[in-house]
């Protein structure tokens, strides 16, 4: 650590979700695609989603409906809802 450079344990896309409330459905983009589902919270450094479904960049499902899926924040390019 630097001198007069804050310790920021806490990636800056958290500040995505400050205002989407539990269960707001989002999209949530990574690099090989997004994922459609209800925000559960962010915990240990992942996004949760409750009953989601990944779809490819052009949109089309590529896989079934999950009950809960764990996005590493590190790996999230946008949120939208």
């Amino acid at each position: 650590m630097g001198f007069g450079v804050p310790f920021s344990p806490v990636s800056p896309i958290v500040g995505l979700f400050d205002t989407y409330p539990i269960g707001a459905t989002l999209r949530i983009g990574m690099d090989a695609g997004f994922w459609i589902g209800q925000f559960g919270g962010i915990q240990d450094g992942v996004a949760l989603l409750t009953n989601a479904q990944l779809h490819s960049n052009i949109g089309t499902p590529i896989d079934g409906f999950r009950p809960v899926v764990r996005i590493p924040i590190r790996s999230i390019t946008f949120v939208s809802q």
